[in-house]
């Protein structure tokens, strides 16, 4: 809702649709409606429709006359007749649509009756509206602290200020009657405006504040559902699902409206099923009946009397026929025998080409490369006949000439970047720890 991507740059044009404010389809608008009328033009001899539907926070709707015959466009910012003063909100949608909007929401009420269209909005208009709802949040936290000092039994969720900044109204819920007169006198003493309670359920609370539900989207009732039915737990019950509250109930706290959504469809399909209230009548004991699949047609039984007695899964069919035996008097011998079984999933197989799809498809190649270098390594050291040049004289401490003028051995690559030390002064023989001297 209302992305940041539609703003208007310098220039007055939305950035994101491109469409100077005239989209189709209001995806920025929170309860948006799809004009399907948008590009088709008014019949000859008639005249546009007057009333306009104008959105304001959190959905709110209303509608107003324009009387003054202003080029509006949806998504245009309008100041509209408010009690009292002045408001400012968007245009949610124009033209023919909006007469099947009003006889959809019942308005009774003739165009000429309605409050009117001042103006569109100006740079004083949006600054004055900007400021007013700047002081939403901290008027909210506020009336919350007075309400507990009070001790009133009822829960703020949030304040809507108007356009003008001179009225503000709180939207509540509460589970019994509240007597908020004292309320209204503090808080239009501290605020210097005039208050509004309206109390509203708790399916409006959530649509109005909004959030994320356990499907992952965004709450119906704050993107498109407007109109609340009562949910039953017979619902829960026709589509199979399990009677726990905590995975039943939305953010609302009452049970899911989506629970409704599909009903109908269960309802007719489990026409089709036979009554699971009627038992089967076995030679070992009573079959009751446990669950259902109702998009496999199957159904679960299981069989009281026997001890350790596995649940037992049949068919549709099956169960017609089990029933139409037991109407003649006879019972089921043994019941397994007409036990649904699962026919084997061909699975797909792939092949592995050349074990491209192998993450540790190089590492035994690595393993081996090392294991013949340490294998190397372990036979020089351990062979005691393998010539050494880097190993001292004994007698002179010096390396041995035989293996420099043969060249039977060949320098040992790793030691080829070392520098060599310089002879000691006393006698030819290197200085380092590990050639001791000899003794005489």
């Amino acid at each position: 809702m209302s992305c940041s991507s539609c703003s208007n740059n310098s220039s007055g044009v939305p950035n994101g649709c491109k469409s100077n404010g005239n989209c189709a389809d209001g995806g920025c608008d929170k309860m948006s409606v799809f004009d399907w009328l948008s590009d088709v033009q008014v019949p000859t001899g008639r005249s546009v429709f007057d009333v306009i539907e104008v959105s304001f926070k959190n959905g709110r709707k209303g509608f107003f006359r324009n009387e003054k015959n202003l080029q509006i466009y949806k998504g245009d910012s309008i100041v509209v007749e408010a009690s009292p003063g002045h408001d400012v909100g968007v245009v949610s949608l124009t033209g023919e649509l909006v007469r099947h909007q009003m006889n959809r929401k019942n308005v009774k009420m003739a165009p000429h009756e309605l409050r009117k269209v001042y103006r569109k909005t100006t740079e004083a208009d949006f600054e004055k509206w900007k400021a007013a709802r700047d002081k939403e949040y901290e008027t909210m936290h506020e009336a919350r602290e007075l309400i507990v000092k009070l001790g009133l039994k009822m829960k703020l969720g949030d304040v809507e200020y108007q356009g003008d900044g001179n009225k503000a109204t709180f939207y509540y819920t509460a589970e019994q009657r509240v007597d908020f007169r004292e309320l209204i006198k503090v808080m239009a003493e501290q605020f210097r405006i005039k208050i509004e309670m309206r109390q509203i359920g708790s399916r409006q609370e959530a649509g109005r504040l909004g959030g994320i539900g356990s499907c992952g989207r965004e709450l119906c009732c704050s993107t498109w559902l407007n109109d609340f039915r009562s949910v039953s737990t017979g619902a829960a019950r026709y589509q199979q699902l399990s009677l726990n509250p905590q995975k039943l109930a939305g953010q609302c706290g009452k049970l899911k409206c989506c629970l409704n959504f599909e009903l109908d469809q269960y309802a007719e399909e489990l026409k089709s099923f036979p009554d699971t209230r009627k038992p089967l009548e076995t030679a070992k004991g009573t079959a009751v009946h446990i669950k259902t699949d109702v998009f496999k047609r199957l159904m679960w039984y299981l069989v009281k009397g026997e001890k350790n007695s596995a649940i037992i899964c049949l068919t549709v069919d099956r169960v017609f026929e089990l029933i139409e035996l037991n109407k003649k008097g006879t019972k089921i011998s043994n019941i397994t025998d007409y036990v649904q079984v699962e026919e084997p999933k061909n699975e797909v197989e792939y092949a592995n080409v050349d074990d491209q799809d192998d993450l540790t498809r190089f590492d035994s190649k690595f393993n081996k490369k090392k294991g013949n270098r340490n294998k190397s390594r372990n036979k020089k050291r351990n062979n005691p006949n393998s010539n050494n040049s880097n190993k001292p004289n004994p007698e002179g401490g010096a390396k041995n000439p035989e293996a420099k003028a043969g060249g039977t051995n060949k320098p040992n690559k790793r030691r080829k970047n070392f520098k060599k030390k310089k002879p000691n002064s006393e006698g030819g023989k290197p200085s380092t720890p590990n050639n001791p001297t000899p003794k005489e």
